[in-house]
């Protein structure tokens, strides 16, 4: 028996794979930036605006109370705070937050946050070797220029800072 898709198993398996069309492109109003890498942009109309909790795809910056996590938020503010971005959702991280390229004053904020030694690159869902690896490009230049997080002789991935945080908290309740 040879197995024929129906019409109803196209949408059904189309659904199933969002990351295969790519949302459009929205132009939103930043109004916050959080960290390094998290943005809270407004987006919509008056009268019917929607807030929304952008995480940059493909990046992680250092946490707020890690070395250089408030350089890395002020680095991000200069370049997107109170400016029109333009948000393109790849996916929704566990927390409820748009994963987005996010562009501002034209130029795309992952990039600018790795090349001036702000953020690593965290290629989550490989989007960064997707793209060609232009993110590592970046993120060696930086290191070896020495600038940003990168002056520091061993800093600190923020995904290894979360997880000893982690570790502390639970070590401090055990006694």
């Amino acid at each position: 028996m040879r197995f024929r898709p129906s019409l109803l198993f196209v949408p059904l398996v189309l659904f199933s794979f969002p990351l295969l069309a790519q949302a459009e492109p929205r132009t939103c109003l930043i109004v916050g930036v959080t960290d390094g890498d998290t943005l809270t942009a407004r987006c919509g109309h008056i009268g019917s605006y929607e807030q929304v909790k952008v995480r940059i795809a493909a990046i992680d910056a250092p946490e707020k109370k890690q070395p250089y996590g408030q350089r890395s938020r002020q680095a991000l503010s200069r370049l997107c705070y109170a400016e029109k971005a333009v948000i393109t959702e790849r996916d929704t991280d566990r927390y409820g937050r748009t994963v987005a390229d996010v562009s501002c004053h034209g130029e795309d904020a992952g990039s600018r946050m790795v090349s001036g030694g702000w953020a690593w690159v965290y290629d989550y869902h490989k989007i960064a070797t997707k793209r060609g690896g232009g993110l590592f490009r970046l993120q060696d230049s930086a290191r070896a220029q020495r600038l940003g997080l990168w002056a520091d002789a061993e800093p600190v991935p923020p995904w290894d800072w979360r997880k000893s945080q982690r570790e502390s908290h639970w070590s401090d309740h055990l006694f």
